[in-house]
């Protein structure tokens, strides 16, 4: 594959990721065209942009907020693109009937990539045509802050196909890392037993989730206490990862603790759905 900007991506979910991928990719001078199939939802990610970009602006970022915002075009469906990074729901069937879409639908040329955070890309590649063209994106959570990417080579994946997703990641002004396909990649390999571990603290009544997070930040010198990344993840991703990790690596210590399961089947998810181990409806 010759050298390629990926001028034209096809971002698939406008949720929380999938918006903050847009942001940066119009930042950057491409032209994004972005899809969601849940009602509301695309103009809910654009909203979502324009509060962003006016925070940025707050702190003292020069940004061309108008034609960062006119460079994201909201699509109906799977259009062509040079790339695709897909941004939804944390669920491998899910994820692998919409690559089965989009190596139907897009160029033959295109390159497929997954935000996943923990789900095997050889997995995800065996539902196309074009394995070696499937790659993984993962970007973290807020993408416009956040400076790394994880680039995941499957089984498949070209060489020269690594090389061009790095290349955009700096292109964003990211720090790609290229890792193997394991389960939880590195970051989360590494982060899941943390959260895990505070929450089984809160669930044994150790401290309060706000002195747990508080010796972490503070005697840690982490910027963010496990139980409040946790919340910003989404408890019910946390649950999803956790899944994959004990699954593929067969390690009890990845196992999702009990209260993080209950609070799931509350659905308190964290900051998305108002309540998780914090409470955030009064904003």
């Amino acid at each position: 594959m010759p050298a390629v900007r990926f001028d034209r991506i096809l971002i698939v979910g406008a949720g929380q990721m999938g918006a903050g991928i847009a942001q940066v990719a119009a930042a950057a001078g491409r032209h994004v065209l972005l899809h969601d199939p849940f009602p509301g939802a695309v103009e809910r990610g654009l909203a979502t942009v324009e509060k962003s970009l006016a925070r940025l602006v707050a702190k003292g970022a020069e940004l061309d907020v108008e034609a960062i915002r006119g460079r994201i075009e909201p699509v109906d469906g799977l259009a062509a693109a040079d790339l695709m990074i897909e941004a939804i729901v944390e669920d491998p069937a899910v994820k692998a009937e919409l690559f089965r879409r989009a190596d139907a639908e897009l160029p033959p040329a295109a390159v497929l990539a997954s935000n996943t955070s923990s789900i095997s890309i050889t997995r995800l590649a065996a539902a196309t045509r074009r394995p070696e063209q499937v790659v993984g994106m993962h970007f973290f959570n807020p993408v416009p802050v956040m400076r790394a990417v994880e680039v995941i080579r499957g089984l498949d994946t070209r060489d020269d196909v690594v090389d061009a997703i790095a290349q955009l990641a700096r292109d964003l002004g990211k720090t790609p890392g290229v890792i193997r396909d394991v389960p939880g990649f590195a970051a989360n390999r590494v982060l899941m037993p943390l959260i895990c571990e505070a929450i089984r603290a809160l669930e044994q009544g150790v401290g309060s989730a706000e002195d747990i997070d508080a010796m972490a930040r503070l005697g840690l010198n982490h910027p963010m206490g496990p139980l409040a990344l946790a919340d910003l993840i989404g408890l019910d991703t946390c649950l999803s990862i956790c899944g994959v990790l004990e699954e593929g690596l067969g390690e009890p210590r990845f196992a999702a603790p009990p209260l993080l399961r209950q609070h799931v089947d509350a659905g308190r998810l964290g900051r998305k759905s108002g309540r998780g181990f914090y409470d955030y409806r009064e904003g």
